[in-house]
């Protein structure tokens, strides 16, 4: 049977999303490195006797020790850091359920308690990544003592990942709904 345009499409966004997830598993493990980088400029710019070799190597020493100098340095990078780890493990449950939905669609089974099921998985980490920056907008108000966190990200984040978690509650439900649809007629006929 050949592939419709639709299954297609799911063929290459599953490729597209497969990548996503690599990255962010990557990107996970930068993360602690990244939120002290502003502070490590000197130790990742080569001194100017150094060879252009050597420097990735001390660039990754420096991200391997950061997974240790991070919860020694300010309560700022610590709770950016534990945040983003947060959100970067829901954002690779989210990717994973979209991948799963894909499979069914490339399997021509896209009205399955499977779909139902993903749907719901990624909705309740969309609502934990609204919450989680919600508290870290809280956080940032009261640490900061400024309505300045409210032109952060953190503020944009909540009302996109909480309107995100929602849709993916009502589409899980309308994806259940309709599978039983869908047994019920199997079974009349």
């Amino acid at each position: 049977m050949e592939n419709t345009g639709v299954q297609k499409l799911a063929g290459v966004l599953k490729v597209l999303v497969t990548v996503t997830i690599a990255c962010n598993l990557l990107a996970l493990f930068l993360v602690p490195g990244l939120a002290l980088l502003k502070g490590f400029g000197p130790l990742l710019a080569p001194a100017p006797y150094e060879a252009a070799l050597e420097l990735p190597t001390r660039s990754w020493m420096v991200f391997v020790m950061s997974w240790i100098w991070v919860w020694r340095s300010g309560a700022y990078d610590v709770v950016l850091t534990l945040f983003l780890l947060f959100c970067g493990c829901c954002t690779a449950v989210i990717l994973w359920q979209g991948r799963q939905v894909l499979d069914t669609i490339l399997a021509g089974t896209p009205f399955s308690l499977r779909n139902a099921v993903s749907l719901r998985r990624a909705g309740l980490c969309c609502l934990l990544i609204s919450g989680a920056a919600l508290l870290r907008l809280v956080w940032g108000l009261l640490y900061y003592r400024s309505p300045a966190p409210l032109l952060t990200y953190n503020a944009l984040f909540v009302p996109i990942f909480l309107m995100a978690g929602l849709l993916c509650q009502v589409m899980s439900a309308l994806f259940r709904q309709a599978e039983e649809m869908k047994a019920e007629n199997d079974l009349t006929i």
